[in-house]
């Protein structure tokens, strides 16, 4: 209810979503684990890996792809597995089509990933804004994954990438939050949306990436390796919620001393 007073939309290249929580498909036991989380998280936008989608499809086996109800969903394909931007373009290109198949026809979403290091699984800076310029042209709407690079976030946008999606720490990691002040430089030059995407471990983590300023923040792991996934789910989509109403509230001044709730005028005298 807030939210609509303040006229807060979420919006992504002129597509209005009702949830500022994104979600993955990777990692689950299940796949009935899988729907029953995303179902109570109440996402508006799930990412699914184009190399994993197709590769389970050619093999017959059961999948996300037809296993989500995608009129209620939008599929945000990513390009996961590609080391190159050539690689990165040929999987968006794939990825569309799955769009397509599912009935999203003016669907041209897609998360830019071009990852090279195998050890830390850190953005490649060259190789994603290169694949985003000629991704861009292509008529994609970009949604390019970086490491927090204030520069680097403003000449995406510059480029024409829809979102920037800068890692809150490693992917899968769990350690929260780092280079805080990096990520609040992105937020405040920006003026497409920021999203914050891997590395967020706890609700607590989830809720500090909204306070910075974060239009959404994408989660997988920590929902997916949690004990009890639909818990964690449904704490997620509660933290995000929180968080975004807190920003919009702004938080009082912060002071050196301490200064009473009740005022020194007025109090009843002691006889």
């Amino acid at each position: 209810m807030l939210e609509k007073t303040l006229k807060d939309e979420f919006i992504i290249d002129n597509h209005k979503f009702n949830s500022r929580l994104m979600v993955g498909t990777g990692k689950y036991k299940t796949l009935k684990e899988a729907q029953n989380s995303i179902k109570l998280s109440e996402t508006s936008i799930v990412t699914v890996a184009v190399r994993r989608a197709q590769n389970t499809k050619n093999k017959g086996k059961s999948n996300l792809i037809d296993g989500l109800n995608w009129k209620k969903l939008w599929l945000l394909p990513n390009t996961a597995g590609s080391e190159t931007a050539e690689e990165a373009i040929k999987i968006a290109s794939l990825g569309r089509e799955i769009s397509k198949q599912i009935g999203q026809e003016n669907n041209n979403f897609v998360k830019l990933e071009v990852i090279s290091d195998s050890q830390y699984l850190f953005p490649d800076p060259i190789g994603t804004l290169k694949a985003a310029e000629y991704l861009v042209k292509k008529n994609f709407t970009v949604l390019p994954y970086i490491y927090p690079d204030p520069i680097l976030a403003k000449q995406l946008e510059d480029i024409g990438c829809k979102t920037i999606m800068p890692l809150g720490s490693p992917i899968g990691s769990g350690q929260g939050i780092q280079n805080i002040t990096s990520l609040k430089i992105i937020i405040e030059n920006a003026k497409i949306p920021v999203i914050i995407d891997a590395g967020i471990g706890t609700t607590s983590e989830a809720n500090q990436a909204m306070e910075l300023g974060s239009s959404a923040v994408l989660l997988n792991t920590s929902i997916a390796k949690s004990t009890h996934p639909s818990l964690m789910a449904d704490a997620m989509k509660l933290s995000i919620i929180s968080g975004r109403k807190c920003y919009l509230a702004k938080r009082m001044k912060q002071k050196k001393l301490a200064n009473p709730s009740s005022p020194k005028n007025g109090l009843i005298k002691l006889i």
